[in-house]
């Protein structure tokens, strides 16, 4: 019987526990990829990035590239001097390890002028979830949080 009431008490803290988000993948573009005539501020706008989720440039690597660049650098497509900065592989993965503003452009002359260019706003953590009839019933001051401790009390007492 303990076996058995492990498994209640498993299971009621499985249901009772929030959710817990995962990093997504972005593939810059969409379909489209990392190429001239997409426009990436209207692909990014309804999209919500967080730390731990991942870029994906998908590009011809002998006509692109993706360089991380200043805010300055994005306003006048200035690829920086530093070549560390840059990808080039054609399928290029980028975690968002942190959060705030985040600029990446094409190096590739005219590139950046002619649209290749993105600009995300990275957030700390998942957004918290809208509040519930659920949650109202949990919050404190309610009582109900109590007596549902008792019930579950009880459960257990008669499982064992």
């Amino acid at each position: 019987m303990a076996v058995h009431s492990s498994l209640v008490t498993f299971a009621i803290l499985a249901l009772m526990a929030p959710a817990i988000s995962s990093a997504m993948e972005y593939v810059v573009g969409g379909d489209d990829g990392w190429k001239l005539g997409v426009k990436y501020e209207d692909w990014a706008k309804d999209k919500m990035f967080v730390v731990g989720d991942t870029l994906v440039f998908k590009y011809k690597s002998e006509s692109h590239n993706v360089y991380k660049v200043t805010g300055d650098e994005f306003k006048s497509c200035s690829v920086p001097s530093n070549n560390s900065l840059g990808s080039f592989t054609g399928n290029d993965r980028i975690k968002l390890a942190t959060a705030g503003t985040k600029w990446y452009i094409c190096g590739t002359s005219g590139h950046c002028d002619g649209g290749m260019k993105l600009k995300i706003t990275v957030l700390d953590g998942a957004p918290a979830p809208a509040p519930s009839a659920a949650s109202t019933l949990f919050a404190k001051g309610t009582g109900f949080h109590v007596l549902l401790g008792m019930i579950f009390s009880i459960v257990a007492v008669i499982m064992v």
